[in-house]
């Protein structure tokens, strides 16, 4: 496992995201939350994984307890990274907030706490006022913001009056504006950026393209379009090559590719004990230059269609439904 230090920090390279402990949209059941998700845990602790990231609004605290039962006993092994729901939040809101991830959590303090959005209704000295009076009284060690700008970023660092060690961002081989000017400040800055959907929903694991299409919500989506998955089909080739040279899959040179690069964290998520290893695992996947190359020019060359191409072809696809309707029911 490789390891960031930052702060006075030393983080694991991969973490371990917990969106979906307790939350009813993965549709898991509740065995996945009683035996499956605490084996997870265990596991992604025995690779070397100490970053476990939850979150209040997973599944409505539900994750964070789950966390905290799993964590029984081991406590000491992990840097327990939480997120304050941003409805209103000004001092005593985060008070009682952080208190009660606390409680659900079983621990006696947050090694990160992180707002989770910013509030454009509430001033940003009022959070961070209240986030550095968590920190006086023990109740969090290291504060974080999730996604922020970097403007926003250093204005939270001005108001807490001290560092704001990370910043969670949605970053990955087609999402990679943190680079402009996010990750760039973090290395010169002895930062964090850490990185959620680094897989892309599963659209960077190599199972799906044009002809093979997720099943639910995320088949509706823009980067599941049939024609933006032929747009990205040059990336997922690269990739499958990288991968069959290495011996390992498309979803782990993925999660490689960004951990090459400096003071990034990635936090994937995991369905299944042997996810949770084989995302470790690809923490020590060795990416030659030419191989992160090939990749990073993969990732420029992909061109998903706008927002307005997007319409189009939804709107196009309706009307080739309706006509194929109308045409059965003529005959």
């Amino acid at each position: 496992m490789r390891y960031r230090s930052a702060a006075g920090v030393r983080l694991s390279a991969i973490g371990l995201g917990t969106w979906q402990f307790g939350s009813r949209e993965w549709a898991y059941g509740p065995a996945y939350a009683t035996s499956v998700a605490p084996a997870i845990l265990h596991r992604a602790l025995d690779c070397g994984i100490n970053v476990i990231d939850t979150a209040e609004l997973y599944g409505f605290g539900r994750s964070e307890r789950i966390v905290g039962e799993a964590l029984l006993g081991r406590r000491e092994e992990a840097f327990v990274a939480s997120k304050l729901f941003p409805v209103m939040p000004v001092t005593p809101v985060v008070q009682r907030r952080a208190r009660a991830s606390l409680r659900r959590l079983g621990i006696d303090a947050l090694d990160l706490y992180q707002l989770h959005w910013p509030n454009p209704l509430v001033p940003l000295p009022t959070t961070m006022t209240a986030m550095a009076e968590l920190q006086r009284e023990g109740v969090v060690r290291h504060v974080g913001v999730s996604n922020f700008s970097l403007d926003g970023w250093r204005r939270a660092e001005d108001c807490l009056g001290g560092p704001v060690l990370s910043n969670q961002v949605c970053y990955s081989l087609i999402h990679r504006s943190p680079e402009r000017a996010v990750l760039p400040w973090a290395q010169a800055n002895d930062r964090i950026v850490i990185a959620y959907s680094p897989l892309a929903q599963g659209l960077l694991s190599g199972r799906y393209d044009e002809n093979h299409l997720p099943n639910g919500l995320r088949a509706q989506t823009p980067p599941f379009l049939a024609e933006n998955l032929r747009r990205l089909a040059p990336l997922l080739s690269v990739l499958r090559d990288v991968a069959t040279a290495h011996g390992v899959t498309s979803a782990q040179v993925a999660l490689a590719w960004l951990v090459h690069r400096p003071n990034v964290v990635v936090i994937p998520g995991a369905s299944s004990v042997e996810q949770a290893e084989a995302n470790a695992a690809a923490a020590d996947i060795e990416l030659s230059a030419e191989e992160d190359r090939s990749l990073t020019e993969a990732s420029d060359a992909y061109r998903p269609l706008g927002r307005a191409a997007v319409v189009r072809a939804h709107l196009e696809a309706l009307t080739r439904r309706a006509r194929q309707i109308a045409e059965r029911s003529r005959s």
